[in-house]
């Protein structure tokens, strides 16, 4: 029974056993048993509920008993339908609530993985951020280094100029002096030996003199001092540079094959490229010093070729080579495999960055013992 309009039997209102007991009872009441059955027997009295008879009383020792126990029944069964709704209505509630509480339940989850996603979105733009302004500072780091660099530079190539013009403009008059002294002193050995001496102390100096100034000439394009931060590079003339500092740095005994083609200028950093290429230059001079060849085995090949609107740079020693532990480390940060204070373990580093800073790519061949082979390319135009 699920409400009052529904028409309910005996059987939907009491058990069998708990008719038993109403029997048992009335019969104690009663001075004849007295039984409620479902089916009409002779001089049996309706019991009714809601006005609807839904079984038949017999037995009783009058009328009037029976009529008595059968009222007393229909009120008893009023109060069992009460209790029947009642229940069914806490227990219809109690499924509706639980159904709620799971659907609330399920919206709580969803909303749980949504926010979940959200949070993974959120952490993976703050690291997007932190990325690009590291990058910025780093780029930032380098660029006031370079400037720094940059600024040193005309400093020296200024103060050095001057003395260098001076010297050099005097030891051509000098010159001019010694041919003019030749004609004016009397022709003996010991004469001719002084001028000799003389002309090759002349002729050494003019030479140190060049060099000097082709060392100030080579600090200047290596800083690009007095270029913008992007503008038309001539590779060859950025690697010449950095060859020459090279040398002047680890001295001229470096054994370096140029294999120079005739490239496009290219837009980029100037300062830039020079310092990646002069790191890649010295990590070659170094290979050759850890390798310790013998004496004239030892070189560095430097390459340039364009193909396919790329301009190539290749720079190759048949030095020390990288160990197949460090190899998948060599473009960490900071890592260096030489000793402590020789190296600050970022100059691979700072030559990717460059390189795709100008959209280009860095390749490594590498085998211990035999040599390294470093291949860039950057696009043409």
């Amino acid at each position: 029974m699920r409400n009052f309009e529904d028409d309910p039997t005996l059987d939907d209102l009491l058990t069998a056993e708990q008719l038993q007991r109403l029997n048992h009872a009335l019969s104690a009441l009663c001075r004849k048993s007295v039984t409620i059955t479902p089916h009409r027997q002779e001089d049996a009295v309706a019991v009714e509920f809601n006005l609807e008879t839904v079984g038949w009383l017999s037995g009783g020792a009058s009328p009037g008993e029976r009529q008595a126990a059968s009222e007393l029944v229909s009120f008893l069964m009023m109060f069992v339908a009460k209790y029947r709704l009642a229940a069914n209505l806490h227990h219809d509630t109690t499924e509706a609530s639980y159904a709620e509480l799971q659907r609330q339940n399920e919206a709580l989850k969803a909303s749980e993985a949504r926010y979940r996603e959200l949070s993974d979105q959120l952490q993976q733009r703050v690291d997007e951020q932190v990325e690009v302004i590291r990058q910025t500072q780093q780029d930032l780091y380098e660029s006031s280094r370079l400037r720094s660099v940059g600024h040193l530079a005309a400093g020296v190539a200024h103060e050095i100029n001057n003395p260098i013009g001076f010297i050099s403009s005097n030891l051509r008059v000098a010159r001019d002096y010694l041919e003019d002294l030749q004609g004016l002193l009397p022709n003996t050995e010991a004469n001719r030996e002084l001028l000799d001496d003389f002309n090759d102390l002349i002729g050494e100096s003019v030479d140190g003199a060049k060099r000097i100034a082709s060392i100030v000439s080579d600090l200047k394009t290596f800083s690009s001092i007095d270029q913008a931060d992007y503008t038309l590079c001539d590779v060859n003339e950025l690697l010449t540079s950095a060859i020459h500092l090279l040398q002047t740095e680890h001295g001229h005994q470096l054994h370096i094959m140029e294999r120079l083609d005739d490239l496009p200028k290219i837009s980029g950093h100037p300062g830039r490229l020079s310092q990646s290429l002069y790191n890649l230059l010295d990590n070659a001079a170094h290979a050759l010093l850890d390798a310790k060849p013998k004496k004239g085995q030892g070189r560095i090949l430097v390459k340039t070729t364009v193909r396919d609107n790329e301009v190539g740079i290749t720079i190759q020693d048949n030095g020390c080579g990288i160990p197949d532990a460090s190899r998948s480390q060599v473009f960490d940060a900071f890592y260096t495999t030489r000793p402590v204070g020789s190296g600050t373990g970022l100059g691979l580093t700072v030559t990717r960055d460059t390189v795709r800073a100008h959209r280009g790519t860095i390749k490594i061949d590498s085998r211990e013992g035999t040599g390294t082979r470093v291949t860039l390319t950057l696009p043409a135009t």
